[in-house]
């Protein structure tokens, strides 16, 4: 199935705005698959980020789709906008809409990819009514507002049980994590299900963020082929 593919997400949030275009066609050379945008309100998570301008300037600079995390509230109030600015997928947060299931069919209405973020805090459980209308389910694995955090075991945990379900109703969502992903647990979040495989600190930090994203890439196919 499609899910199975692996996607390394280099997020923007690391790099160096100063030369993002630069940044950009290195984790390209690398290979990856998408581009992570870490959008912030100063609300919902205390850090600003970007919005929609820049969205739209990166879909004129790179052939890669957008992978745009919406950690905002009223998520819906802009998800329009950041669809037409050239979101490939966008994925909102169950904890920050009262209407989710309304919001991801605004999303997929739109013409994106509809996905949906849980924190540390909240249990998988909470997205049972909706995992047959995304197409990513995003488990963050450090609390979101900042680059550079240590990464929580927990979703290590929440990676596995929503393999589970997707295995057991036949789903065909991907699994993506977000947050301390590095070479250190790359094998281990795939052997629990994970596909995408967002890292930011962990590519854009190093002398070459091309041959990070391969190294991702290679620990998670190799720990992809052991499964039983």
């Amino acid at each position: 199935m499609s899910f199975a593919r692996v996607e390394i997400a280099p997020s923007i949030l690391a790099s160096d705005f100063a030369k993002l275009g630069d940044d950009v066609r290195a984790v390209e050379q690398g290979g990856a698959d998408v581009i992570h945008v870490d959008v912030m309100d100063g609300h919902f998570v205390p850090n600003i980020s970007i919005g929609v301008p820049v969205v739209a300037s990166l879909h004129k600079a790179t052939r890669l789709p957008l992978d745009v995390h919406l950690m905002i509230e009223r998520p819906e109030e802009y998800i329009e906008r950041f669809a037409k600015a050239g979101s490939s997928r966008i994925l909102i947060h169950q904890e920050a809409t009262v209407h989710l299931d309304r919001a991801l069919s605004m999303i997929r209405e739109s013409g994106a990819q509809a996905g949906v973020a849980i924190n540390p805090a909240t249990p998988v459980a909470t997205l049972t009514d909706v995992l047959d209308k995304v197409d990513t389910v995003l488990v963050m694995s450090v609390n979101p507002g900042f680059g550079g955090q240590k990464f929580i075991p927990g979703a290590i945990e929440k990676i596995r049980q929503l393999n589970q379900w997707r295995a057991r109703y036949n789903g065909a969502f991907r699994i993506e994590v977000d947050g301390g992903v590095d070479a250190e647990n790359t094998a281990q979040l795939a052997q629990a299900g994970a596909n995408t495989f967002v890292a930011g600190t962990s590519i854009f930090h190093t002398p070459d963020p091309a041959a990070a994203v391969r190294q991702l890439r290679k620990l998670a196919v190799e720990s992809l082929s052991q499964r039983v």
